[in-house]
């Protein structure tokens, strides 16, 4: 994923412009948002960085970190498993997509990410899903809003 980030790395920051354009000509939208919004190249090699240090952790499935023996003679032990399903709910951090589905993936767990309307253009959750192989696009899902669906004629879920 993250050599993908750098590889498809125009064709996201073109993507981003789109998103601020959009962002821009709305009301509601603060200046801090459009900062969190706003992707740059460093930006993109610090998500492609943060991606080589999350595939680079230990196998956090199946390590024990604690046991003991009961009276009995029965062993109780806790063993990392993974959730399922992770639900994230973020505004306007590409960033975080990245890092959840980096995160999510890792740990064996299926993401939903349910990201801000101004990165609808973005889809870059979609991007990760389709590079990240068969496995990738299991896991992971970019939920869109209804509003979104409204304003851009999508479906609400891709």
């Amino acid at each position: 994923m993250a050599d993908m980030l750098e590889k498809r790395m125009r064709l996201i920051l073109d993507a981003n412009a789109e998103d601020l354009e959009e962002a821009r000509t709305r009301k509601d939208v603060k200046r801090s948002c459009l900062d969190r919004l706003m992707l740059d190249e460093s930006r993109i090699h610090a998500m492609a960085q943060g991606l080589r240090e999350t595939a680079a952790l230990a196998d956090p499935i199946g390590r024990g970190d604690f046991s003991t023996v009961r009276p009995n003679g029965l062993e109780i032990r806790r063993v990392r498993v993974p959730l399922g399903v992770v639900g994230i709910i973020y505004e306007a951090r590409p960033n975080v997509t990245a890092d959840a589905a980096g995160l999510c993936l890792k740990s064996g767990n299926a993401v939903l990410l349910r990201g801000g309307s101004e990165s609808d253009s973005l889809e870059f959750g979609d991007r990760v899903a389709a590079r990240a192989g068969s496995a990738g696009r299991r896991a992971f899902r970019k939920v869109r809003s209804a509003s979104s669906t409204r304003r851009t004629g999508r479906p609400s879920n891709r």
